[in-house]
């Protein structure tokens, strides 16, 4: 979502980084371009103009200007104010759950800003995370089917649903719900209420009442980020009628400019509670001002991915691989895993994207069409395999090659690239079956370095002596001009 906005001010801060000494010019004229690419991202004016005064006091400073590196200096000066706007230094505010069960949280929001997908990717985060028990029930009377999309997206997550009684209005909906979930022992009852393409005085006066008579702990505003200014707007209009306690934003792995989310905290003064970033029930993120600053900045998010990565491996198997890979074995079923690890924490673009650097080589990204469709025709190609060819990688001859190739929809050279890729894979654990490897994450089977050594990815680049033999799954496969520095490019930097 904030990749122009990333775009523009890495240009603006590499001036600045470069120079030897800043004077006050220097500053004032980095500032104007901030201000053009902030507006540009469809953040609100006033915001801007609170912003940039507010950089402009600490980076015309004597502190500044007589720095060793006034660059860095000013990078860290709008970072600070970033963080600031999102909503400060403090930890996440996450969900206000401590109250005697159940515990309510209304969902409110205009009609196709992903109030049902929200509530169910909420309730799969609680169940799952906090080993909350929950309910949730659809208070939507008016949208066709609904109250039938809830009811398969609790029983997809395995979360109860209120069952369905056709007619009723929605407040009675919402005492049965309190009952229901009160008499069945849940922590937690989320009411997902219904929405309209515009604002209007009926929706405004269904939820008033609704929140009047299940008084919900947590009042959350569903806001699509897509929207742009349209969604501060809405939140505006929706904390007038309600006492809103938070905002959720959706739909943060689209192309939008980004500004909705840099507003909507300094505008309503609500804070920006969750990220929706996919279709997934999982995708969704506690939102944290300093690592939202820092992806904007382009600093990346080591934090972020490693919290990916404890979520999305299964451990038990993760330690089962890397018992396997310390006695020097790994074989084509092995890597399938490693694979599948790495889409299910956001794929080659997701975690690339998350790296420290790597915003600045956009168009090298671009280039070698970093996606899941690569790390899935690699699969496809294991696949293609027997099940001794998998264990046996040795038996794959010319002619075996040939009819993998065939029957992955690939050419020969991919094949020959999937086998070069599982050769230093295999290095990689005899390397640690030796106790020679570096690094290497708990439970991950060597697959991913440790958040010590991912904290030193400067410009995409893994420090001297941590760049393992086989790189990153699916990096290998690479066209020749792919990412400098990476493990597995032959292009240099």
């Amino acid at each position: 979502m904030f990749e122009a906005l990333t775009e523009r001010l890495g240009g603006v801060f590499d001036k600045l980084t470069g120079r030897g000494a800043l004077s006050e010019a220097d500053v004032d004229a980095a500032l104007r371009e901030v201000r053009v690419a902030l507006l540009e991202a469809d953040v609100a004016l006033p915001v801007v103009k609170d912003f940039i005064a507010k950089v402009k006091t600490e980076a015309v400073g004597e502190a500044v200007i007589k720095s060793v590196k006034p660059g860095q200096q000013v990078v860290k000066i709008v970072h600070d104010a970033l963080v600031d706007m999102l909503g400060g230094t403090h930890e996440p505010e996450g969900l206000r759950i401590h109250g005697e069960p159940p515990n309510i949280i209304m969902m409110a929001g205009l009609q196709g800003s992903g109030k049902t997908t929200t509530s169910a990717k909420l309730a799969l985060r609680l169940s799952k995370t906090e080993k909350r028990r929950v309910m949730m029930a659809s208070l939507d009377v008016r949208r066709p089917a609904a109250m039938e999309q809830l009811a398969t997206l609790g029983k997809s997550i395995g979360v109860d649903v209120l069952p369905i009684v056709a007619g009723q209005p929605p407040a009675e909906i919402a005492k049965r719900a309190m009952t229901a979930a009160r008499l069945g022992g849940h922590d937690v009852l989320i009411l997902d209420t219904a929405g309209r393409t515009t604002l209007d005085e009926d929706m405004m006066s269904e939820a008033a009442a609704i929140a009047a008579i299940a008084k919900p702990g947590e009042i959350l505003l569903v806001a699509d980020s897509l929207t742009g200014q349209d969604a501060v707007e809405t939140a505006k209009r929706f904390h007038e009628r309600l006492p809103l306690t938070g905002l959720v934003l959706t739909r943060t792995d689209g192309d939008g400019r980004g500004g909705a989310a840099l507003s909507m905290r300094a505008v309503t003064g609500l804070p920006i509670k969750f990220l929706g970033a996919g279709e997934r029930p999982d995708a969704i993120e506690v939102f944290d001002a300093r690592r939202v600053a820092g992806r904007i900045l382009g600093q990346g998010d080591i934090v972020g991915l490693v919290e990916k990565a404890v979520e999305n491996v299964d451990r038990a198997e993760a330690e089962k691989l890397a018992a396997k890979m310390a006695k020097g074995r790994f074989d084509f079923d092995d890597m399938e895993k490693q694979l599948n690890q790495l889409i299910q924490i956001g794929g080659l673009k997701g975690v690339m994207g998350m790296l420290p650097g790597v915003a600045k080589m956009k168009n090298q990204i671009s280039e070698a069409a970093l996606d899941d469709r690569q790390l899935r025709r690699q699969i496809g190609i294991i696949r293609s395999m027997t099940k001794a060819e998998r264990a046996k990688p040795d038996l794959l001859n010319g002619r075996r090659r040939a009819r993998i190739a065939k029957g992955s929809g690939v050419d020969v050279a991919e094949v020959n690239r999937l086998l070069k890729m599982h050769r230093n894979m295999a290095d990689m654990a005899k390397a640690m079956g030796k106790g020679k490897m570096p690094f290497g994450m708990p439970g991950m089977g060597g697959g991913m370095p440790s958040p010590e050594a991912l904290k030193n990815l400067g410009g995409g680049r893994l420090p001297p002596g941590l760049t393992p033999p086989g790189g990153l799954p699916g990096l290998q496969g690479l066209p020749s001009n792919s990412l400098p520095g990476l493990p597995g490019s032959n292009k240099k930097s």
